[in-house]
């Protein structure tokens, strides 16, 4: 899968996409996509990636707290 990094808007091609969407990992592996030759793999944080439409990543793949707010309280003081 290829995302956009916000910054420099280059093309990188996620190498694992379970280190993508695991909200508990901040960084996947990946590789810039310039020219013909294959780029070595790097770490890139997730926050710096966007789909390349400039859509951001969905919450549920980097924030795993996500739907903390629809869990019911107990109102037991657990």
């Amino acid at each position: 899968m290829f995302l956009k990094e916000r910054k420099s808007g280059h093309l990188v091609q996620v190498v694992d996409l379970t280190e993508l969407v695991n909200p508990l990992r901040s960084q996947v592996t990946g590789r810039y996509h310039h020219g013909e030759e294959e780029q070595e793999a790097e770490p890139f944080n997730k926050g710096d990636l966007v789909f390349p439409s400039g859509e951001t990543l969905p919450g549920c793949w980097v924030d795993s707290h996500y739907r903390d707010d629809e869990i019911p309280s107990t109102g037991m003081g657990v």
